[in-house]
C-alpha cells in the first residue's frame, strides 16, 4: 500500500507530463489498482479548447487501453497547482461515476500538500445511470 507521500509523488509524476502550453493549468492523475500497479494520466491540451482533455480521463482511458479493468481500481490521485485540494470537472466526474466502483477513494492534492479524500460517489451525488436507462414506468 502507497502512502500519502508516495501518492503524492506519483501525482507530481504525472503533472509532470502535462501538455498545458495554453491555460498553464498542469493537472497529474494516477489510478491505483488493488494489485498495486498504478496509471498515470495528465492533462492534455489544444488550441481548441473543447478538444483537450483532462488528467484523469487520461488516466481512465490509458488504463482501459493498456488491459487493465477499472473495477481494478482502488484510488484516483488528483493534483494541481490549486489554492485548496483540485476537484474533477463534470465531465471527469461522470467518466468516473461511469466506469469505477462507487467506493473508490479519491485523493485530491494541491502543491501545498493540502488533501481532501473522499469517494466517487461524493463526486456526482443524484447521478444518471444506466439504473435509470432501464427503469420503465
Amino acid at each position: 500500500m502507497l502512502s500519502l507521500d508516495e501518492k503524492y509523488e506519483l501525482a507530481i509524476l504525472a503533472r509532470s507530463r502535462s501538455y498545458s502550453v495554453y491555460s498553464k493549468f498542469a493537472v497529474g492523475a494516477v489510478c491505483i489498482l488493488k494489485s498495486g500497479e498504478y496509471v498515470l494520466g495528465c492533462n492534455v491540451e489544444n488550441a481548441s479548447y473543447g478538444l483537450c482533455n483532462c488528467a484523469e480521463r487520461t488516466a481512465l482511458f490509458s488504463l482501459i487501453a493498456n488491459g487493465y479493468d477499472p473495477k481494478d481500481v482502488v484510488e484516483v490521485v488528483i493534483i494541481a497547482d490549486a489554492k485548496k485540494p483540485v476537484s474533477p470537472c463534470g465531465a471527469c466526474r461522470e467518466v468516473m461515476k461511469e466506469l469505477l466502483n462507487e467506493d473508490v477513494v479519491v485523493t485530491l492534492f494541491n502543491l501545498n500538500k493540502d488533501v481532501k479524500v473522499l469517494k466517487v460517489k461524493d463526486l456526482l451525488p443524484y447521478a444518471f445511470d444506466e439504473g435509470d436507462l432501464n427503469e420503465q414506468k
